[in-house]
């Protein structure tokens, strides 16, 4: 199955976010905007969703203010 062009785009979203393993409260919103934005979180945005998810409750990305 080809990913979704917001699936891309999420993906490149995060990606770019957790270089330095933090993410702001603002990239966070511009990641849930992006899968959010078509009315629909499809499977490839929900994986993508649930990886970052994993990764703030273990501890290997820290969400910070700015």
């Amino acid at each position: 199955m080809r990913a979704s062009e917001s699936a891309i785009r999420l993906k490149k979203m995060i990606e770019k976010a957790l270089e330095d393993h933090k993410l702001t409260r603002d990239e966070y919103d511009a990641i849930l905007y992006i899968a959010t934005e078509d009315g629909m979180i499809d499977h490839q945005e929900l994986a993508l969703l649930e990886q970052l998810q994993e990764m703030i409750d273990n501890k290997m990305v820290k969400v910070v203010a700015k």
